[in-house]
């Protein structure tokens, strides 16, 4: 395993464990067949979500530090603008594609949905590998991105994020970039940025802290005292780290963290302030641990919760009859195939959807967005309030979801994101 994404906005799942992992478009429409059926909508709605408004794509050229010009492939997938602006990550990484930008920013959809932010998904990127890329490269590379889809995004139109193989930094570089064609600084057109430079305070650890505020709710929902309940992590990135330090301080009892290396386990539980992130030091989780565990077997220990917040696809149709965690709450993007869900909800075993759980990322890049507009920023502590009022929100939306109707903790997030944009598009209607 590998740290978790440093993200806010990536929302993707695997599905089944056939010849090939399900695409994130395959799942993106699966998901969106599979809430229709559980509420009354009409089909023509249905029809318009299961397309994006536009796709882009772009040629970026770059000089490379040994002055021979590469040439790569972008994209910008924009699925809906029903309730906002679009919202959603910007990854370097090689298997960027046009498919994948369009499932991921009709995933981005639902997740602006479930939290009830004024925000339609997108996503994009640029197929490269960014480990080959040199510091200046990546500048390049990232101005001249952001000089070819300048058009298309915009403070009011389309607000991209980090997202695999991008950070704060390239964000920085993104808005510069931007601003020097606008001929004003326009700080609001990303998120996810420094926040000497409009950034805002928290946004690094949002994703992981939300991921902490859910998982209390859930313990106390299914009456597991927080100060007696064991939790496991898998990946002990940006995700993972901040998810667990939270939990720690509020007294649960973290039993294991991993990274590609292996996991450290203590059934007293570990100090989780003294073992540092990977962001802190990377790969070092094993090397303060006196027992090391497999990944694998950390996905099986017998605990109350189980946090996977490293990749996708972790929890499949190989391992998921092997979990003896009471809970799985999904940290990471999509680490829970749709084999291993079925399963896991044929054993009663309730699975967070990341959707919902780890959403603290958008919630607080919107955060961002607005502090930028008003050009007002928001201390640490108000931020932190904020954030853990939208996602409890949130958990009791999809709750009484859950409890009014015979579907998964999965199904009751897609119904609500799913009745949200169905009662936008019936207000607006299609155009002309």
């Amino acid at each position: 395993m590998t740290a978790s994404q440093p993200a806010e906005e990536s929302a993707s799942e695997g599905a089944g464990e056939g010849a090939r992992p399900a695409s994130a478009l395959e799942t993106a429409r699966h998901q969106l067949s599979h809430a229709a059926e559980q509420i009354d909508i009409d089909s023509n709605v249905v029809e318009r979500l299961r397309h994006p408004n536009a796709v882009h794509e772009v040629t970026v050229p770059i000089e490379r530090d040994d002055g021979t010009v590469e040439v790569f492939t972008g994209y910008r997938a924009q699925h809906d603008t029903v309730r906002g602006p679009y919202k959603g990550g910007l990854r370097y990484h090689p298997d960027v594609s046009r498919a994948e930008c369009v499932g991921l920013s009709m995933l981005m959809t639902w997740k602006c949905a479930v939290m009830d932010l004024p925000f339609g998904g997108a996503k994009g990127g640029v197929a490269v590998d960014s480990k080959d890329l040199s510091a200046a490269e990546t500048e390049r590379l990232t101005r001249r991105f952001a000089q070819e889809i300048r058009d298309v995004i915009g403070p009011t139109q389309d607000i991209p994020a980090p997202d695999m193989g991008t950070d704060a930094q390239t964000m920085a570089w993104l808005m510069d970039a931007y601003s020097m064609q606008e001929g004003e600084e326009v700080p609001g057109v990303v998120t996810g940025k420094p926040p000497v430079i409009g950034g805002s305070e928290g946004r690094e650890e949002a994703p992981g802290r939300s991921v902490a505020i859910v998982t209390r709710a859930v313990a106390d929902y299914y009456d597991m005292p927080l100060a007696e309940t064991t939790i496991a992590v898998q990946g002990y990135g940006s995700v993972g780290a901040n998810a667990a330090r939270a939990l720690d301080d509020w007294g649960a009892t973290i039993v294991a963290v991993s990274d590609v290396n292996g996991a450290m386990y203590d059934p007293d539980g570990i100090d989780t302030a003294s073992v540092p992130s990977h962001d802190e030091e990377p790969e070092a989780v094993t090397e303060y641990a006196d027992e090391v565990i497999s990944n694998e077997d950390l996905l099986t220990l017998d605990v109350d919760v189980l946090i996977p917040a490293a990749l996708g696809n972790v929890l499949t149709e190989a391992n998921a009859h092997d979990v003896r965690a009471s809970v799985v709450v999904e940290g990471a993007n999509g680490p829970t195939t749709t084999t291993a869900a079925s399963i896991l909800a044929d054993r009663d075993v309730p699975v967070i959807p990341d959707i919902l759980a780890n959403a603290g990322g958008v919630t607080v890049s919107y955060f961002e967005w607005l502090q930028d507009i008003n050009r007002r920023a928001w201390s640490l502590e108000r931020v932190q309030e904020e954030l853990e009022t939208e996602m409890l929100a949130a958990w009791e939306e999809v709750r009484a979801a859950y409890d009014d109707r015979d579907v998964t903790w999965r199904d009751a997030a897609y119904v609500v994101a799913l009745e949200r944009l169905a009662e936008a598009h019936d207000y607006r209607g299609l155009w002309p």
